[in-house]
């Protein structure tokens, strides 16, 4: 894996769409990650997370772009791609992206419990994958966990009412 910078100007802005797309995810009270694949400097894949929604352990941010762009493109190979996510990927999603050609992995905040890129492996540094992944990690990842955060904090809060309320000792 080599860790670069890319152009980026072109990066801030596509995650801010893949932000965009978590917002979307947190709106349907699924965790908010979003997923945007580009390709020759146009968005073909977008997702983001639906397991609880969908009821599929699969339905990922990433998984979701990447299904997208494959159908939009008509291939299932994304060769030239780039997969812009506001969460470092788990290691199901590296696998997707590995096995979808993409040559481009662009993320925001690190997951320090289940990231595959940095955090808890480096999957993409395997040497037996048959396809390199370039990886730049950090871009615009204030504002990325920033959404996570204030999401799980929102849902502790709601969490710790509806646990007062139910015990008769709400204030």
């Amino acid at each position: 894996m080599v860790l670069v910078c890319g152009s980026c100007e072109d990066d801030e802005s596509w995650m801010r769409r893949a932000l965009q797309l978590a917002g979307q995810a947190a709106a349907a009270g699924e965790v908010p990650v979003g997923a945007v694949v580009v390709l020759d400097g146009m968005e073909v894949g977008a997702g983001f997370n639906a397991p609880i929604s969908g009821c599929d352990p699969t339905a990922h941010a990433e998984i979701r772009a990447l299904r997208d762009a494959a159908q939009r493109v008509g291939n299932y190979r994304l060769p030239g791609a780039t997969l812009y996510v506001t969460l470092e990927p788990c290691t199901m999603c590296v696998g997707a992206i590995v096995h979808s050609r993409i040559s481009r992995l662009v993320f925001g905040a690190a997951e320090p419990k289940a990231g595959a890129v940095e955090s808890t492996r480096r999957t993409l540094d395997e040497d037996h994958l048959n396809w390199q992944v370039e990886a730049t990690g950090g871009v615009q990842a204030d504002q990325c966990s920033d959404i996570i955060q204030r999401f799980f904090a929102n849902r502790r809060e709601a969490h710790r009412l509806r646990k007062q309320r139910t015990s008769g000792k709400e204030q």
